[in-house]
């Protein structure tokens, strides 16, 4: 009993003491949480007071606490966690763009690790490793009930450093495994270059600190090679895990002059937030196709469903991943954190890209068969909506919304082109090997056909 008298003080102390560090304009709400915890603190206090007394080997206070904490966090949603000052340390590289490691996403699906989707030029991606391959094990240790903050920190280490990764994959009989030499993860978020004469290809991998940057550069340096003017853009965010919020405004802001780009909304009032485009800088001189499949998520949802709720482009492709989330790091003390989801993500239109996704205006019939055929090797794709524990969409949306009209870039006329002109589909290149960046070329190379013919027959 004295044990237990002990650790509710400890507790108690505890939590007086957060009250005290959150300061007074949290105080009101959380107090009113903390009753409630208090109401069912006993029960805690006693479990941890028979374990260190009855499990078979000492425990210390500190390890079971951490692994309360971490239990707590990990029954809310697939994204939130607990830090641990190691795994806190791992987070604080993952946006700079430079770390040691294989280079995949990752998500939890049943509990197993999975591949969301390898990053282009790194160990994994030129390995092999598939969107949809269940991560068995890491070298020796098995993967399952472990957290996606602890997979990230076993997957990365020194350069040179070799790793076994055993995967499972549908239509593979059996498990197998690759070994990966880790390597320092440079990620090129921006990739460009010229399709046909006044055609642009933009590829975001990801969205980390210098994404604008380089897409501004990439944007001059094409205009350059196109005689000063571009006819028309494709933006290929298919496989792109996402990364920086505000990284994926200003990328939007490049391509729209003005009106919302995203906005999140949360139970608190600072988790209510609205971002805008701008008009200085603006490129909306070229019509536009994104391209997307179920590997697009996050922050590259937020720049596809911006860019279609303005018309400024018309989305092209598959069903994207439906991460609508945000998670806020909130640090416990000078080392530990909770990554803790905080508030939901909507488009300009008010559609909740969470568990849903944004549905695309073409839905290229050619992906959908290319991704059956490939589903006969590895797993279905995944998607928010798969996940555990998912945050589900709030009420009043369909998986299917999408504008009321069908988006066109601006400088079109609205509704489906017509069909190219006779010699106006010889696809060159990349492009020809690529269904979609195929099509997408057609449709552009199209709108300008049509457009010119309209301004020919206006008196």
């Amino acid at each position: 009993m004295r044990i237990r008298r002990r650790l509710t003080s400890l507790v108690t102390i505890t939590v007086l003491a957060g009250l005290l560090l959150l300061g007074s304009q949290m105080v009101g709400r959380v107090f009113a949480v903390a009753k409630d915890a208090y109401d069912n603190i006993e029960a805690f206090t006693n479990v941890l007071a028979l374990v260190q007394k009855n499990y078979v080997d000492e425990v210390g206070t500190k390890q079971l606490i951490e692994g309360a904490i971490t239990g707590m966090l990990g029954a809310l949603d697939p994204h939130s966690a607990y830090l641990t000052p190691d795994l806190y340390k791992e987070l604080q590289v993952d946006t700079r763009g430079s770390f040691g490691g294989l280079g995949i996403e990752i998500t939890l699906r049943n509990s197993l690790l999975t591949v969301v989707s390898p990053i282009e030029d790194t160990p994994a991606f030129r390995a092999g490793v598939k969107a949809g391959d269940q991560i068995i094990k890491i070298d020796d240790e098995f993967t399952k009930d472990m957290t996606l903050v602890e997979a990230v920190k076993r997957m990365r280490g020194q350069k040179g450093t070799k790793i076994r990764l055993t995967l499972r994959r549908e239509g593979t009989p059996e498990l197998f495994d690759l070994t990966l030499t880790r390597e320092v993860i440079k990620i090129q978020s921006v990739k460009y270059r010229t399709l046909e004469k006044g055609y642009g290809y933009i590829r975001v991998t990801q969205f980390q600190e210098r994404t604008e940057d380089d897409l501004e550069k990439g944007l001059k340096s094409l205009e350059k090679e196109n005689g000063g003017r571009l006819s028309g853009v494709v933006l290929d965010l298919r496989n792109n895990p996402g990364g920086l919020l505000t990284q994926a405004v200003r990328v939007s802001d490049v391509f729209l002059d003005s009106g919302l780009v995203v906005y999140t909304d949360g139970r608190l009032e600072t988790q209510k937030q609205k971002y805008f485009a701008h008009k200085q800088g603006s490129h909306t001189e070229f019509p536009m196709i994104v391209l997307v499949n179920g590997g697009t998520a996050s922050a590259s949802e937020i720049v596809a469903g911006a860019l279609q709720d303005h018309k400024r482009a018309l989305v092209l492709g598959e069903q994207t991943f439906g991460k609508g989330s945000v998670q806020t790091i909130l640090p416990i003390d000078d080392s530990a954190a909770l990554r803790l989801t905080t508030a939901r993500y909507y488009t300009p239109n008010g559609r909740s890209i969470q568990a849903m996704g944004i549905t695309p205006d073409v839905a290229m019939e050619g992906a959908v068969v290319a991704a059956k055929a490939e589903r006969e090797h590895n797993l279905p794709t995944v998607r928010e909506e798969n996940l555990p524990r998912h945050l589900e969409a709030p009420p009043g949306g369909a998986k299917d919304d999408k504008p009321s009209e069908p988006a066109a870039p601006q400088g079109t006329q609205n509704g489906a082109p017509p069909a190219p002109a006779a010699g106006a589909d010889s696809t060159q290149g990349e492009a020809a090997k690529d269904p979609q960046l195929h099509r997408a070329l057609e449709l552009l190379k199209s709108w300008n056909v049509f457009r010119t013919v309209v301004a020919q027959r206006q008196p």
